[in-house]
Formats: C-alpha cells, structure tokens, sequence
C-alpha cells in the first residue's frame, strides 16, 4: 500500500509534470501518515465490532458490539474512513503516474504494479485460508460456527474487490481530469445517483455493486483534484463551509433519504453518501496538513510511519483473523473473556488491541516480502495485464458476495497464485516465491 507521491501540483502543471523529472525531496509525508492512520483506525474499529466472550452462565457469546450501541450510527459516520482512504489512494496514484510517465512508462507497466501490490500480500492470505478452513472441516468445527467465524476475517477482502477496479483505470480517469475534471465527477456523481436510484426503487441489492466502480472511482478523482492543489488554494474558511455543508447534507440522506442511518450498511454496497463523505474528508485533511507536516517533521513519527507503511497490506488483511484467533485463545484462559459489552470487555480492548498490533507486526516480518518493491521485467501485453487484474478481482469479489469457504479459498489461491507467477517476473530469470509461512499464522 505504499505509492511514490509529492507535494501538490496545479492543474496548469499536470501536463509539464508527465515530462519533468520529479523531485523526490517534495514527498508529501502527511498521505503516508493518513494511510498508517486510517489502517489502525480500521484494526480499532473491527476490535471493538467482534465480540467474542462468555456470558454468566458461561455460554459461549459471539456478537457485533459496537453495533448494539445506541451511540453507533452517529459515530459510524465520524469513524467511516474508506472514503479518505480512496481519497489518498487518487493523489499517490495521480503522482504515481506521472513518475512513471515521466520515465517513459506504460499505462501496463503502472496497471501491473497496482495488481501485484493487491494481489501479492492477498495470496498468503487465501493460501491460509485453505489451509485453515481445510483442517476446521476435517475436524468437524460447527459448519455454523466456521462459517460465522470465516464470514468476519474474510470481510477486508472487499477492499481489494474494490481497489483492483479502480486502479487499473487511473491511466483513463487521469486523462479525463485533465481534460474535463468537473464534467468527469458530475458524470461519476450522476451515475452513482442513477444506479442507488435503480437500487432503491427495484429493491434489489444487488444492483448497488456497480457503485463499487462509480463511487470509488470518484473518491479517487476528489484525490486527483487534492493532487492538483484544488484544495490547497482554497481558504481555510472554504474549507469549513464545504466540510459543514457536506456532513449536513447526509442528516436528510440518512433520515429522509434512502440511505442507512448506519455507515456501515451504506458501505457495502457502497453509496451517494460516502462520495459526500469523501470530499468533506478532503476537506478536513487539507485544514489538518500544516499540523500533520509538522508531526511528520519529527523522526519518531517519520520512523513509525516507515515501518507501517510498508506492512500496510499485511496489517490490513491480516489483522482480523488475528483478533479473531487471539479472541479464541482468550477462551481457554480461566476470566479472560469477559461476556461482550460488559464493562470489563471494554476495559480489555486496549490489552487486546496491543497484542493484536504486536502479533500484526510479527506476522509482518514473513509477509513483508510480498510488499517489498523489486526490480521486474517489463510488463506482458495488455490482454495478459487485464486478465490478471480480473483473476485478482474475482476472488475478492466472490467472498464480498457471498462468503469465505474452503472452496472459496481455493479458487482465490489459484487466482492469485496464477497473477504473481504471471506478473512478478524479474529481469533474468522467473519470479521467486518464497514459501509462505503458514506456520507463523494463527491457527
């Protein structure tokens, strides 16, 4: 999850920036940090979303707790981040780009990487899954109980659902900002609007999943027009009037409206809402980045910051089976799993969160490679380039739909099995996989 990226260039610019040599002294550290900081926040939310303890009687308790708060819709909005997440994603990619530009790439070469930096942390992943689920069920786990259990660590798959549909089309989406950046997110806008249109009227949910192109390819755009300095040039007194209209405009969305009051149910599929939340975010993190400049001028936060930013794929798709797995150790330590929601669950979600980041961290020492920049051969042809990205997709995709089994984990270990043979070709030679640590993932 990591991407080259600097400082801001307007929109005057953007072409003299695809042939200019870029100076990497101008990196913007604060994305780096957003990144970091939307991951973690992510791991803290999904802490304290699994509930897994004992009640009095001592019945095993397994539960969604925060969403039991009377307190959740309202800060489901404030802790929804994915859109600043896309937002960020557009800038680094935006910048990205016009590096590899600059160096006479192509629109495969950048495609390319996009895949295998999704792809090759996800393949570990679903390799474990095989394994994991494959042992559950010779053992005869409670099919209900596995199936609850791989439903909730499957869940961040839908991230690469999403990010392998937009990235492979930021070569596109870039020349249409610099062609025409208003009309492309007016477009984008009104197709999202036509498609939760259709959604709502038909009652058919499963219409809302072409928004998974639509909405996030326009929280990716807004990141195009951060990029460009859209928002750097605007006053700090704009800035708080589109941030307030736009947190106002979803109280009518989310009441009057269609949409859930509940951020998490307008995620997937994702909705109107979210690209309203994107540009508010956008917003806030421009009004924040003098105060995020600084913190990144120290060497405490520049060191953090570089270790988790380049494990950022690991932490994300890793952290909830952990806590999963270290809620199912929890059970077998006498008064260690207090019933979900008591006050003393709350009180152990800091210790939990503590061991969840320091397992993370050690699983992030074996599966770090999969994130490690490396010299490659030049990119196959399109058709090989685009069919990679499917095979990604497809699996991600297949668990957001339905969900995590053994055959579903299978098919995704092959897919991505087949995308890092095809892709992660260096110079010299073929690509070198090393074996995946199963061992070192939490049973």
């Amino acid at each position: 999850m990591t991407d080259d990226h600097h400082i801001p260039v307007n929109s005057q610019q953007s072409r003299a920036v695809a042939t200019a040599p870029i100076d990497l002294s101008k990196r913007d550290l604060t994305v780096d940090l957003i990144r970091v900081f939307c991951v973690l926040l992510i791991v803290v939310i999904h802490l304290l979303e699994v509930g897994i303890g004992t009640s009095a009687t001592g019945a095993l308790v397994v539960s969604r707790t925060l969403e039991l708060q009377p307190w959740f819709n309202g800060a489901s909005w404030a802790g929804q981040i994915m859109p600043l997440f896309f937002v960020v994603g557009g800038f680094a990619s935006l910048t990205s780009w016009h590096r590899l530009r600059a160096r006479d790439g192509r629109a495969a070469d950048f495609v390319r990487g996009r895949i295998l930096r999704l792809s090759l942390p996800a393949l570990p992943l679903f390799l474990f899954y095989v394994v994991a689920i494959g042992v559950a069920t010779a053992l005869h786990v409670d099919p209900a109980l596995l199936q609850t259990v791989t439903t909730g660590a499957g869940a961040p798959l839908w991230f690469v659902a999403a990010y392998t549909l937009v990235q492979p089309l930021v070569p596109v989406m870039v020349r249409m900002h610099e062609r025409a950046p208003r009309a492309t997110l007016g477009i984008l806008l009104l197709a999202a609007i036509a498609v939760d249109v259709a959604r709502y009227s038909t009652h058919t949910v499963p219409l809302g999943l072409i928004n998974l192109l639509f909405v996030w390819l326009f929280a990716q755009q807004v990141g195009f027009w951060y990029a460009d300095g859209w928002f750097a040039r605007r006053t700090w007194l704009q800035l708080v009037v589109l941030a307030t209209v736009c947190y106002l405009a979803l109280v009518p969305l989310t009441s009057v409206g269609p949409y859930s009051r509940d951020a998490l149910t307008d995620l997937n599929p994702p909705t109107v809402p979210l690209m309203v939340l994107a540009v508010a975010q956008a917003c806030v993190l421009q009004l924040a980045r003098p105060a995020l400049a600084a913190l990144m001028r120290t060497r405490g936060a520049r060191a953090f910051v570089s270790v988790a930013g380049t494990r950022l794929m690991t932490i994300y798709l890793w952290h909830l089976p952990l806590i999963i797995a270290l809620a199912g150790i929890a059970l077998l330590i006498p008064g260690a799993t207090p019933e979900p929601a008591s006050s003393a669950w709350w009180w152990s979600r800091p210790i939990f969160y503590v061991l969840a980041l320091a397992g993370v961290y050690a699983l992030s020492i074996p599966l770090g490679w999969f994130e490690r920049p490396r010299p490659l051969q030049a990119a196959p042809s399109n058709a090989v380039v685009a069919i990679c990205a499917v095979l990604t997709f497809v699996p991600a995709f297949v668990v957001l739909q339905w969900y995590l089994d053994l055959a579903n984990a299978i098919i995704g270990a092959v897919c991505l099995g087949v995308v890092a043979i095809t892709l992660n070709r260096r110079p010299g030679g073929s690509p070198k996989l090393p074996k995946v640590p199963i061992k070192m993932s939490v049973e």
